[in-house]
């Protein structure tokens, strides 16, 4: 992509499908193909040398994706997200068949309400997450939304932004436990709409006290001290509420880390069902009853 312009002697990869040989290749009856650049159109070479008949193709550099990697948005000259579809972005976007193989598979899911809590927790996972959440009850409040978690946690706070967002909107939310939901992960599992809690059969879930440090003078250790009790009440009181234990019981088990497999989470109250047919994770979950 060094060079602004690409000779398309350099396509002869797709000759069997381009050729050059054709009087218009850009005419109504050429050969729909796919090629990784915009190809000049008949009124971009009014300007090119009249004596040279070759199709060529502008890239622009100042554009190129980080790391030398070609991206369809560099040549489209579209904003665009990954966890966004495209059509969402206001009435933007390459042509439906080009948009269809190069959208992210995070943005495919995302058209079918299915959003993920994958890595740690913290602001920038939360504002994406919430943003999706928003969107979605705008779009259908009536339909749920499907939300995978495999979390090690996080943030305190940036967990408790997507949890009240949970709460704020209108669809219910569906969460699934694949991998691991530990601290933060685990409470935003448990914090999904009661009967459609899940977990495939191998995670692992672990809930715990929060965790964090402080310095400075003892005024300022005082502070974080009660911010930290603050918001472990606060923690073990939603806990309580979601898995029916009592509060004596969460305060007791979340002193160190806790961990369970599926069923025990299950019997535990932090999940609803444990799912053992795959397949099932792609249906309405309201109607599956483990």
């Amino acid at each position: 992509m060094a060079h602004s312009c690409v000779s398309s002697s350099s396509l002869r990869i797709n000759s069997s499908s381009f050729s050059l040989s054709s009087p218009n290749p850009f005419s109504s009856s050429a050969k729909i193909v796919s090629l990784p650049f915009q190809p000049l159109r008949s009124w971009k070479l009014k300007n090119s040398n009249p004596g040279s008949s070759s199709a060529k193709a502008v890239y622009t550099p100042d554009k190129t994706s980080r790391d030398g990697l070609w991206s369809i948005k560099d040549d489209l000259h579209i904003p665009s997200s990954p966890y966004f579809p495209a059509y969402a972005q206001g009435g933007q976007g390459p042509p439906p068949m080009v948009q269809e193989r190069f959208m992210s598979v995070i943005s495919q899911l995302f058209q079918y309400r299915i959003i993920r809590c994958g890595g740690a927790v913290d602001d920038d996972m939360a504002n994406i997450i919430v943003a999706q959440l928003l969107y979605l009850d705008a779009v259908d409040p009536t339909k749920d939304i499907v939300m995978y978690v495999n979390s090690p946690g996080g943030s305190v706070t940036a967990g408790m932004a997507i949890f009240d967002t949970m709460r704020h909107i209108r669809p219910d939310v569906s969460t699934v436990c694949v991998g691991l939901a530990a601290s933060m992960g685990a409470f935003l599992l448990s914090a999904g709409t009661k009967g459609k809690r899940y977990s495939l059969p191998n995670s692992r879930i672990m809930i715990h006290q929060p965790l964090g440090g402080a310095q400075g003078g003892q005024t300022d250790i005082d502070i974080q001290a009660n911010e930290m009790l603050h918001h472990k009440a606060n923690l073990n009181g939603y806990l309580a509420y979601h898995t029916g234990q009592s509060l004596e019981k969460i305060n007791q088990d979340t002193d160190r880390d806790f961990f369970m497999s599926a069923k025990e989470a299950k019997e535990y109250g932090l999940i609803d069902g444990v799912i053992l047919n795959p397949l099932k994770a792609l249906q309405p979950l309201a109607a599956v009853a483990e």
